[in-house]
């Protein structure tokens, strides 16, 4: 099988560089059939950056002012994948002044000359879609100066790239990267002169994708809401497009469209931001508004699970529970070992949450930020409630799928006598320890207050030969869990009450106390935050339980709660960081 699945991969790489080299021949787009509008918004302290020379791209800062982009050695797939997606000129746009327009200029072209006769890493449909999106939202800033020959090279490149995406969208990985490729052909389909013959059937494509896609419940397999949200964004993109040309979506496009926003909602924190799962971040800043507020869909999700996640909210918190099993197969490319765990967030201030996605800081980073301990969650004996897999290939990028993922995962929502009650469990410890794992959590109607209880517990008489045979490997020790609570780098911790109990100060001014019941050690522990755009992970705190489980049923109680002197309403005028390289 492995050795089938890399002859497919070798012979993908083979067609899509022998489409490049063909699509060179075509006869060149001549101009724009209307003015293109740049519906991408970039990051303007980044773009300042880029202009200044400090490149950072995948994790990697590097510092080369004055260089051509496509001179610096890439350190490694993920940084050349970024650069060659143009994401990038987003920023640069935002900028917009001349020192900025002229580096992007030089960057552009200098990419035109080096590989638009098709060579090179960046001829994939998914980079081929990133990058015609953008070259055709920034037309006008990266034209503008042109000479009549740059002009001439621009057009001849986009047109050569436009057929490269119509002979090879259909190799693109299906979800994420397939709707860039076909988004990007639509685009230009519609905005290039003597393009027009592209758009028909990658229109028609794009909608059956989106039956293939979207799941009935607005989610994707991935269960990764910041790829959930970036399809979306996609989609408008492309509904945008079509109308703006007096051309009709297909309805399974305008579809989906309706059923992704309701399930983005359900995924948004009191913060805004989205919760960070299964390798998604809180997403780009501004683009969960944007999203919601131009789809034009005014529903609230009807589930009381949304793509396997349960949300509570009350008063001015949010907690948003992964309440499903991790993707299996293909779909686990990012997805994280995650069942059960939870992020809790008051007003804009995130307090509890997952470490992240470590992809841009290294593999040793990605790979620990898809383990259970880098999430808010009980882990067992140091084992992960899914395992790491086999390997499989995502464009340039090798990575591993999740494995022995959880089966059975029971989840009940219901009132609490007070507030909202969160009932679920898990069976990822079963087979390694007899062991299943149960988690409640209510929220107050208030949103003041949250009483947590876990439990693991040996089911049945296979499960307690299982957890007999383990216990008597520890010498009756007991076996070992951790009960971990990651919180966000902007907390403020102390340990109280003789050791009892934690204090969490937000920056908006409230205190929030964390307790427990049971035999536990209470600790606080050095833990990481780890976000795009970073040049590094950022240093936080955890709360950890520990913990020994020797009978067939163990249980600790915990509670989190705003001190009493914490105002209902708080008006938070704090700054935020806004710094990238940190």
């Amino acid at each position: 099988m492995f050795r089938l699945d890399a002859a497919k991969r070798a012979q993908t790489r083979l067609l899509n560089r022998v489409h490049a080299r063909l699509s060179a021949r075509v006869k060149p787009a001549t101009a724009f059939v209307g003015q293109p509008e740049p519906r991408t918004v970039g990051s303007f302290a980044r773009g300042r950056q880029l202009t200044a020379g400090n490149l950072l791209f995948a994790g990697h800062l590097v510092e080369a002012p004055g260089a051509i982009l496509w001179d610096i050695a890439p350190p490694d797939d993920a940084f050349l994948e970024e650069v060659h997606g143009f994401v990038w000129l987003d920023d640069m746009a935002s900028v917009g002044d001349a020192a900025t327009r002229k580096a992007a200029q030089a960057w552009l072209f200098n990419w035109i000359d080096r590989y638009g006769n098709g060579s090179g890493p960046g001829w994939t449909p998914e980079l081929a879609g990133r990058r015609v999106i953008r070259w055709l939202h920034h037309a006008f800033f990266v034209l503008g100066g042109a000479t009549p020959e740059q002009s001439r090279a621009f057009f001849r490149s986009i047109a050569q790239q436009t057929i490269f995406l119509n002979r090879r969208w259909h190799s693109s990985p299906p979800g994420l990267p397939r709707f860039e490729a076909l988004t990007g052909l639509i685009s230009a389909g519609l905005s290039l002169q003597g393009m027009e013959s592209q758009a028909d059937p990658a229109i028609k494509a794009l909608g059956q994708e989106c039956v293939r896609q979207i799941t009935d419940a607005g989610g994707l397999p991935t269960r990764n809401p910041e790829e959930l949200l970036e399809v979306c964004t996609l989609l408008i993109w492309a509904r945008d497009a079509l109308h703006e040309s007096r051309r009709v979506p297909e309805p399974s496009h305008l579809e989906a469209i309706a059923r992704i926003v309701p399930t983005l909602r359900a995924l948004r924190h009191a913060d805004g931001g989205l919760a960070r799962f299964h390798g998604g971040g809180r997403g780009v800043e501004g683009r969960l508004d944007t999203v919601l507020a131009t789809a034009g869909v005014k529903a609230q999700a009807a589930q009381e699970l949304v793509m396997g996640y349960a949300r509570l909210a009350a008063g001015r918190t949010t907690m948003i529970i992964d309440a499903a099993a991790p993707p299996s197969g293909i779909a686990s490319f990012n997805a994280h070992a995650s069942t059960l765990a939870f992020e809790l967030t008051s007003g804009r201030r995130p307090l509890i949450v997952n470490c992240g996605s470590g992809s841009t800081f290294g593999e040793d980073w990605r790979r620990a930020g898809r383990a259970t301990p880098s999430h808010s969650t009980l882990c067992l004996d140091g084992f992960s409630s899914a395992r790491l897999g086999a390997t499989s290939r995502m464009g340039p990028i090798e990575r591993e799928l999740l494995d022995d993922v959880p089966k059975s995962v029971p989840v009940e929502m219901s009132r609490a006598s007070d507030g909202v009650r969160f009932e679920g469990g898990h069976d990822g410890y079963l087979r390694t320890h007899g062991l299943t794992h149960a988690r409640i959590l209510e929220l107050t109607f208030d949103g003041r207050g949250i009483v947590g209880e876990d439990l693991l517990v040996a089911l049945d008489a296979a499960a307690k030969a299982q957890f007999n045979h383990k216990l008597e490997d520890s010498r009756l020790s007991g076996v070992p869990f951790d009960i971990r609570f990651h919180l966000h780098p902007e907390v403020d911790t102390a340990i109280d009450m003789n050791g009892t109990a934690v204090s969490m100060a937000l920056r908006s001014g409230e205190i929030w106390v964390f307790r427990f019941e049971g035999h536990c050690d209470l600790a606080l522990e050095p833990s990481v935050y780890l976000e795009k755009g970073r040049l590094r992970p950022r240093a936080t705190k955890q709360i950890v339980l520990t913990a020994r489980a020797m009978e067939y049923a163990t249980r600790v109680r915990w509670s989190l709660a705003k001190a009493q002197d914490t105002a209902i309403a708080v008006r938070d005028l704090a700054q935020d960081d806004a710094t990238l390289l940190n």
